[in-house]
């Protein structure tokens, strides 16, 4: 099965014991001093000294050159994986580009092997107020725009301000807390939060793109637009043909190459993006060398369609790597907005009619594990009773939410795999019933007496075999059940317009889960254009819990206040979940290489950035590649 619409993290990850409750620095503070530091964490703890010259995971010989071309396997904002019209790709208008963020530079990168660690790109240091509301980088004299112009602290006020007032819904909202940017001069950027503002909300501004305050001088951010803006990143954009690929170059003296936090990465000399409509007719491209790296995220692809030429003669290589991130959430999201599903007895009812052991075994090839919870694959997931803390948390709420919360959390039920499960088709059947839904002639009745119809919405038709099953079963139920596949444009609006039953997503979580949690599940955003609350979540108790989870002052707390929000969210059937994997299946012609395993916390398996072009294995390559025919004389041809 295909995971689809893999978005940015929740959260930033987590720290060991904090130093500091919001986030801060790395170096000791008093109540009177603010502590400059190279980087940043959540609870105030950095592996990597202010000397340190490269991460760890990275090789720093490395070739440059080459390269690396590959299909969108997740989207963020306004974002598709099948088409692009814009190359602004942090608006909700559009259809943004994917790679776009290779062309800017944000103030800190993410380190790999640390749970929620930033250290200095464009900014050398930051000073965090004793009251840990106000932020102060000094950036870096060497930072460039592409053109050659400095960048300045000017630029960056400039950036923040303009994705907090016109930049997409979800950046918007979790910049709700950031009150001010300004710069007092180039080199300073001074960035103020409010109080009890979320606890990764400036890890998530620190990373935020920079772009050119002159460029924006005389162009509109907010229009949709294939002028090609001004970066400052590694590479800038290279060849495009719209909606069918784009290619980034990368830039040859890039003012950050030498960094600590870039040596050893972004070693090709081009990036590109190749688009399919198809799924299938992306992997025939692949076949055909048309692009040369995939993630897998198709079980009956991965086991059986590996078979052509190239793989059996080792010109492609496979492998599993490892991913030990959190797995998050991906399922059906059930639009709650709409009164027919109002009733949670009616959402667990179709939930009911989902046999995931027939579909894993039958179209799967028993690839994948039931997902049960948001956290999935982490400690962060609820099991058993409560325990006293998760107690203390929950008992505000008794009363206002299902009693099951203070007992064993919800777990979808485990089918007999025949995919005709009687015994729980009966037991929706019965969940329907009391919730004043009867059947008559075969047809299941809402309260006001029409039929009981729901739609799936998609746009991958390779999704298709996975809802067969599942809308027969929701036949035996008398509900009519459809599956509308409509193009990624139309689907992007209307999911963003919650103009839908039922719709997949897919995101996961962090080790840190913050004030990007909002965006998700928060009643706020059940009422936002563009969020990916796609259920409707409004829940008093579940807007309580996102605070505890923000206002926790260490991991333990956060742990506690995350496996109370479980309990209830689990207990709300606001989806019917999907299933996960904990590797990432790859496949790439054997001419690249890279470390022996991705770093435990980048959320992917990096091939952008640290995996490289190696001759060696381009020249086997080439040495395996079949010869072409003889092209046959006119003579011949003749005969």
């Amino acid at each position: 099965m295909m995971r689809i619409n893999r978005r940015h993290l929740l959260g930033l990850g987590v720290g060991a014991a904090a130093a500091v409750r919001f986030g801060g620095v790395a170096t000791a503070q008093t109540a009177n001093s603010a502590a400059s530091s190279h980087g940043l964490s959540i609870f105030g703890d950095l592996k990597y000294p202010a000397d340190f010259k490269n991460f760890d995971y990275v090789n720093l010989a490395a070739p440059k050159g080459g390269l690396f071309s590959t299909i969108p396997s997740g989207r963020a904002y306004n974002q598709s994986v099948q088409t692009y019209n814009s190359l602004n790709a942090f608006i909700l208008k559009g259809e943004g580009a994917q790679g776009m963020g290779l062309t800017f530079a944000p103030l800190m990168v993410r380190a790999g092997d640390e749970p929620d660690a930033m250290y200095g790109l464009v900014a050398k240091t930051v000073q965090v107020s004793p009251d840990k509301l106000t932020y102060t980088f000094t950036l870096r004299p060497e930072a460039r725009f592409h053109d050659g112009s400095k960048l300045t602290a000017q630029d960056a006020a400039f950036s923040l301000t303009v994705l907090k007032a016109k930049g997409h819904p979800l950046i918007i909202q979790q910049m709700r807390d950031m009150v001010s940017a300004s710069a007092p001069d180039d080199a300073t950027l001074v960035v103020r939060f409010a109080e009890k503002r979320g606890r990764d909300v400036p890890l998530f501004v620190a990373g935020l793109p920079i772009f050119s305050k002159a460029y924006y001088a005389t162009k509109p951010f907010d229009e949709s637009t294939m002028d090609v803006p001004l970066g400052s990143g590694p590479y800038h954009v290279g060849r495009i043909e719209i909606g069918r690929s784009i290619e980034f170059e990368r830039v040859k003296d890039w003012w950050g190459a030498d960094l600590p936090v870039s040596r050893g990465s972004y070693n090709f000399d081009a990036v590109r993006y190749e688009f399919y409509r198809d799924r299938e007719a992306a992997m025939q491209g692949f076949s055909a060398k048309n692009y040369l790296f995939r993630e897998e995220f198709t079980a009956r692809v991965w086991a059986t369609g590996y078979d052509f030429p190239a793989v059996k003669d080792g010109r492609i290589r496979r492998e599993t790597l490892p991913d030990e991130t959190p797995s998050g959430a991906q399922g059906w999201f059930i639009n709650t907005r709409r009164d027919k599903f109002k009733d949670p007895r009616v959402r667990e009812a179709i939930g009911a009619a989902f046999d995931f052991e027939w579909t894993n075994k039958t179209i799967m090839y028993g690839a994948y594990a039931r997902t049960h919870s948001p956290f999935q694959n982490s400690d962060m997931l609820a099991s058993g009773p409560p325990s006293p803390d998760e107690l203390k948390l929950l008992e505000p709420f008794r009363g206002q939410v299902p009693d099951e919360v203070f007992g064993t959390p919800f777990v979808p039920p485990v089918s007999d795999g025949s995919g005709n499960d009687r015994s729980l088709l009966r037991r929706a059947s019965q969940l329907l019933q009391d919730a004043g839904m009867p059947i008559k002639d075969g047809k299941r009745l809402l309260p006001n007496g029409e039929q009981f119809q729901l739609e799936f919405l998609q746009d991958e038709p390779s999704f298709q075999p996975h809802h067969g099953p599942f809308i027969k079963n929701l036949a035996t139920l008398g509900i009519a059940a459809s599956f509308r596949l409509v193009d990624p444009v139309q689907y992007r609006a209307r999911v963003e317009d919650f103009d839908f039953d039922l719709a997949i997503e897919r995101f996961s979580m962090s080790a840190t889960p913050g004030d990007s949690m909002r965006p998700f599940f928060s009643s706020q955003a059940a009422k936002t254009k563009g969020s990916y609350n796609l259920a409707g979540i409004e829940s008093p108790a579940i807007d309580a819990l996102i605070e505890k989870i923000l206002a926790a002052d260490d991991r333990d707390e956060l742990t506690i206040a995350c496996r109370a929000f479980d309990r209830v969210f689990r207990a709300g059937r606001y989806w019917v979940p999907q299933w996960y994997r904990t590797n990432h299946p790859v496949a790439y012609w054997d001419i690249f290489s890279h470390v022996e395993k991705p770093p435990r916390y980048l959320g992917g398996v990096g091939a952008i950035e640290f995996w490289w072009s190696d001759p060696n294995k381009a020249a086997n390559a080439a040495a395996k590649t079949p010869a072409e025919p003889k092209s046959e004389s006119k003579s011949e041809q003749a005969k």
